[in-house]
């Protein structure tokens, strides 16, 4: 019997396999946060499957999601970034991955993590969404606003509610899997 999944991961074998083996796993890992507001951050105004499609070439292009390494980016790097084939080049989303890792690194100065920031807005628990249509789940959420707000006040740019909505479903702090779909469970 085929296990039952959310309806919006169907489309492309890619797709069931980032379904069923990370979105929605909580991250706890400063990269791999670092890596995931990227990679939503290049999704707006595109579909995820676009993004998912690079993904092996982001992560080469932005040097693992390495935050150090890609804060001291300079402009050079920045215009490299722009003529490598493979990843979204669009010029502010790559000024704005600068300035985001430049940021998290006074974020972990001052938290002593990125793990410990992210998690502070919930005390380290996951939000178990009941959702038991995908046409419930919203764009934003309070918490998304208030995430938004306080990176933005950070200097963080690209971090507007949507696509923080999204990010906090893709790194578990959003338990957004539908009840029917069997990572639903797994995930509480």
């Amino acid at each position: 019997m085929d296990k039952k999944r959310c309806k919006w991961c169907l489309s492309s074998d890619k797709m069931i396999h980032y379904h069923d083996t990370y979105w929605g796993v909580p991250v706890h890992d400063d990269q791999e946060l670092f890596a995931k507001l990227i990679l939503d951050m290049n999704q707006a105004g595109l579909s995820w499957s676009t993004v998912l499609n690079k993904i092996e070439s982001f992560y080469e292009a932005y040097d693992q999601f390495d935050i150090a390494k890609v804060a001291s980016y300079g402009k050079e790097k920045e215009e490299e970034l722009r003529q490598t084939p493979g990843i979204i080049r669009n010029k502010l989303k790559i000024a704005a991955a600068i300035n985001n890792a430049q940021s998290i690194r006074g974020i972990q100065e001052e938290f002593g993590s990125f793990n410990a920031y992210i998690w502070s807005f919930t005390k380290g628990q996951v939000l178990q969404h009941k959702v038991t249509d995908e046409s419930q789940v919203p764009t934003s959420n309070d918490l998304s606003e208030a995430m938004s707000k306080d990176m933005k006040k950070r200097g963080m740019k690209f971090v507007g509610p949507t696509i923080i909505y999204a990010y906090l479903q893709a790194i578990g702090v959003i338990n957004d899997h539908a009840e029917y779909c069997f990572r639903n469970k797994e995930l509480q």
